[in-house]
């Protein structure tokens, strides 16, 4: 009839535009998925907390300490080592000046002299503070290992922490850090020093561990009085290279090592602060009574100094019973 005949061609027709719906829909919705997964990516990615990668180079020399090459109770002697120093950057590196904008001022390395030395170190200018030629500068630390050094080279006036280990560097001049009020490490260890001047140390308010050990020193300068640790090993101080009453104001003073040197006797008095005193391996032979306890107080006991080191002296310190009532523990020595 001629109404159902209508109502198949209305059918047809629907069916037709049911698979013209579905034929577009697909790639549509395929299109969409395609849209979605980047912005699901994007969002996992959010999630990162980014901000924690940045490392404040201002606070650089505190947050990474590289001075404990060493441990505080090193026993042994101090070993010749090997070190690979601060390496120069590559040849194009050189040529170009660093830029104004750049965070750790690293300043190119000054060609050798046509002897085949180092080339001396350029005065400072007074156009700016002075650069790290022959150094590594990050943040607030100056790296100088091993680099042929054989004076204190010029640093800019924030540097807090010095590492200029195992160069040439002879004499130490009061000029040489002059305008540094912000050092807190000088480490010197393995140079070849054999005078520092009265006021090369003195001066600087905030120094707290001056390292000297393996040089050649026969006295040790005025020390600062914010003082916290000095390691003088292995140099060839004797008792007259001390000056009278070199540690007693140090009142700070924790850590005082002074083995293999030439010692005749204890340097006192010494500090109420101090923890650790290492004199092995000097001239001692004998000490006094009140070298380590106020022989007028038998009721004070020194609880800080408990690590006293004088074996390898030739004191017998069964002699002295009467020396050691106010510490905690007896020196290491010998008692026979």
């Amino acid at each position: 009839s001629p109404c159902r005949s209508r109502m198949g061609r209305l059918a047809g027709l629907g069916i037709a535009s049911l698979l013209l719906v579905a034929a577009w829909a697909a790639p549509a919705d395929e299109g969409m998925r395609k849209e979605e997964k980047p912005r699901d990516d994007l969002t996992a990615y959010g999630n990162l907390d980014l901000d924690n990668y940045d490392l404040p180079l201002d606070n650089y020399g505190e947050m990474v300490d590289l001075s404990n090459y060493e441990e505080l109770y090193d026993y042994g002697d101090l070993a010749p080592k090997i070190e690979v120093g601060t390496l120069a950057p590559p040849a194009k590196a050189q040529e170009a000046p660093p830029g104004p904008a750049t965070t750790a001022e690293t300043l190119e390395l000054q060609p050798p002299s046509p002897s085949g030395h180092p080339a001396p170190l350029e005065p400072v200018t007074a156009g700016g503070p002075p650069g790290c030629r022959r150094c590594l500068c990050l943040g607030t630390s100056a790296y100088c290992d091993d680099a042929g050094l054989e004076r204190v080279p010029p640093l800019p006036p924030h540097t807090a922490y010095l590492y200029a280990r195992y160069n040439r560097i002879g004499h130490v001049r009061a000029a040489d850090f002059a305008g540094l009020a912000q050092l807190k490490r000088i480490d010197l260890t393995s140079n070849s020093i054999s005078r520092a001047d009265a006021d090369a140390f003195r001066l600087l308010p905030r120094l707290q561990e001056l390292l000297l050990p393996g040089n050649r020193l026969t006295a040790l300068p005025e020390l600062p009085r914010s003082l916290v640790r000095l390691d003088a090993r292995l140099n060839r101080i004797p008792s007259a290279g001390l000056r009278p009453d070199a540690f007693r104001d140090l009142a700070q003073l924790q850590f005082l090592h002074l083995s293999d040197n030439e010692l005749d006797f204890i340097p006192a008095p010494l500090p109420q602060s101090l923890r650790s005193l290492h004199l092995q391996n000097n001239n001692i032979r004998s000490l006094q009574e009140d070298t380590f306890c106020d022989s007028r107080d038998h009721g004070h006991v020194r609880r800080a100094l408990e690590d006293i080191r004088l074996d390898g002296n030739p004191i017998n310190l069964s002699l002295f019973p009467d020396a050691y009532f106010c510490l905690p523990r007896l020196p290491t020595g010998r008692f026979h």
